[in-house]
């Protein structure tokens, strides 16, 4: 099983009183989730599922990638991924992560972040270094496991093959955005 854990792109905080659950993408956010949405394609890591946090950032984020990853898949949009722990992050995957192979995951920091870091067990040191000192905004973390059902989804059972930062994708005939906070 494959989880793809992405934290929301770039949000707008220009919004004089908007609350935080309803601040928008910011105009680099979109250009980030499409970025990542074609990566996605690209690369072959299109999920049969998607958790995605309710707030308008993270479903913005899932509009932008659509387009680009759409295909026979589920969707769930969920407050259970809003203003929580890495720990109901989890138990969030392992509740609602039903029968996919690969499993995308929208949501926020510092839990997407907190949460990568405890589930990852094995893997490339160096990756799981880069994911504990900055997950940027449209960060992507690819973590497998040997799991046969997301219910059995325990810390430190899976591997780290790619963490993936706008910054450092490229899409021709575009200057990626930066992924500052």
């Amino acid at each position: 099983m494959r989880l793809l854990l992405l934290r929301h792109a770039k949000s707008a905080w220009d919004v004089p009183g908007a609350p935080d659950f309803d601040r928008p993408l910011a105009p680099r956010g979109r250009r980030a989730a499409t970025m990542i949405g074609e990566h996605l394609a690209a690369h072959r890591l299109l999920p049969d599922r998607i958790l995605c946090s309710s707030s308008r950032r993270t479903r913005e984020t899932l509009i932008g990638l659509l387009p680009v990853i759409a295909s026979d898949l589920e969707i769930r949009i969920t407050r259970d991924l809003y203003e929580v722990t890495a720990a109901a992050y989890a138990d969030c995957i392992a509740a609602l992560g039903g029968s996919a192979r690969t499993l995308l995951v929208i949501g926020h920091n510092p839990s997407v972040q907190e949460c990568a870091l405890e589930l990852i067990g094995s893997g490339n040191p160096a990756l799981r270094d880069e994911i504990g000192e900055k997950f940027p905004t449209a960060g992507l973390a690819v973590i497998d496991f040997e799991h046969h059902k997301w219910s059995e989804l325990r810390p430190r059972t899976g591997r780290v093959v790619a963490f993936f930062r706008p910054r450092e994708l490229e899409i021709v005939g575009s200057e990626p955005p930066s992924d500052d906070e």
